[in-house]
């Protein structure tokens, strides 16, 4: 051949060297999540770049084998052409030439250019792959057994690992790193979201001790007082105890009820009570959204594996864990702020709310309020003044009532 030929033949070859190291690149860079929505439209580029994705080790095969032999080709050719030029001395100067032509036009070029619009470039150039991958696929198997044989006399262990998948956390993670682009609100909400499936009704419940719920033996006058009195939308009624409730009344039905006065006779109230929806109480708060929807309630009693009424959750209560408290928190009455870093709190105060409104790492556990904590730490009742350290944390018992824990002063180190 003469030189010409020799030439041509050369710029060719690093012409496929530049689109093998391109091709690499772009399949292994291109956006996992749009191709599989592309691939489940059936778009056909996409399927073959589905195919070549999951097949990593025969996409990689094939690519190195056509990208190796091509180089090594173009080695000979450029030999070739340098003993015609220079003779013997010619040929340390082909390598010299033709690894720095290779490195900057067949490798960092095509490589830098692919991973930057590698979605651009992975499904044209699958089409490419795709036929080259079934024509070569019994050379590439070789490879990859001698490949793996070697590996197994080595002691590695090959282990599969699905890249497609992301774990919560690196959900998380990603949203975090999209705060430009999302406003901080709906980077809360987002995060709050992702979190809800590990957050059960429990967490979010308000404390049997804390609901307001009317006991159906009182008189009727008392009752009908209770009533009146009570800002809430729906009331709950037992019967002599909270563990037997009897249902919940609404606003709208009490409005008719005193329009045509029968509010004031137990019969009547017994008649209009809503019945009642109950929660066992390791209910993630997910799945109890979708409950609520589906049923189309707004609220419910968290029972325990005993039926008893551990508390009450809302649907309110649920969006707060998204959207966060729709009161102020600074006006929070059960956490009072003292001076910096020192706070009063109610004993019934759940930890999670604590660490959630004053960005604070009290560990939870099976503990959820502040007054479990306490008691779980001394191992005793305390008593009205006394004090102590634990992870970080100045405590100081502020009020004591029946073996119940009412205040406490807490003061970050």
């Amino acid at each position: 051949m003469n030189l010409e030929i020799l030439f041509l033949i050369l710029f060719g070859l690093l012409i496929l060297s530049a689109f093998f190291s391109g091709a690499e690149t772009s399949i292994m860079s291109v956006n996992r999540y749009k191709l599989k929505h592309k691939s489940k439209q059936g778009d056909k580029s996409a399927n073959n770049v589905d195919f070549l994705v999951r097949n990593p080790e025969k996409t990689l095969g094939l690519i190195l084998l056509m990208n190796n032999f091509v180089n090594i080709l173009a080695s000979a050719i450029s030999t070739l052409i340098a003993i015609e030029l220079f003779g013997e001395a010619g040929v340390a100067l082909s390598v010299i030439i033709l690894t720095v032509t290779i490195l900057i036009f067949a490798e960092v070029t095509p490589k830098t250019f692919a991973a930057l619009y590698a979605d651009k470039i992975a499904y044209p150039i699958s089409w490419v792959l795709y036929p080259l991958l079934k024509i070569f696929n019994p050379i590439v198997i070789v490879i990859n057994m001698i490949s793996q044989t070697l590996l197994r006399i080595l002691g590695i262990k090959k282990e599969r690992i699905n890249q497609e998948l992301l774990t919560k956390d690196e959900i998380k993670l990603i949203v975090k790193e999209s705060s430009h682009r999302i406003p901080k609100s709906h980077e809360d909400m987002i995060v709050n979201m992702i979190d809800l499936e590990k957050v059960k009704v429990e967490d979010a419940m308000i404390p049997k001790n804390e609901i307001y719920a009317i006991d159906m033996n009182s008189d009727e006058l008392e009752i009908y007082n209770k009533i009146i009195s009570c800002n809430h939308t729906r009331i709950p009624f037992y019967n002599g105890d909270i563990n037997k409730i009897l249902g919940f009344l609404h606003k709208r039905k009490i409005m008719l009820m005193l329009i045509d006065g029968s509010l004031k006779n137990k019969d009547n109230i017994s008649d209009n009570l809503s019945p009642a929806y109950f929660i066992p109480e390791d209910t993630s708060l997910t799945s109890q959204l979708i409950y609520f929807k589906r049923e189309r309630k707004r609220m419910g009693f968290v029972v325990n594996e005993y039926g008893e009424v551990q508390g009450l959750v809302t649907l309110d209560d649920i969006l707060e864990e998204i959207v966060g408290d729709f009161n102020d928190s600074s006006q929070n009455k059960d956490i009072t702020k003292i001076r910096n870093n020192e706070f009063q709190v109610r004993g019934t105060v759940q930890i999670r709310e604590i660490n959630k409104v004053l960005g604070w790492k009290i560990s939870e556990g099976n503990i959820k309020t502040i007054n479990g904590y306490i008691l779980e730490y001394l191992e005793n009742i305390p008593i009205e003044g006394e004090k102590f350290t634990n992870e970080g944390y100045d405590f100081e018992i502020m009020d004591v009532s029946n073996n119940f824990v009412n205040n406490v002063k807490i003061k970050k180190k």
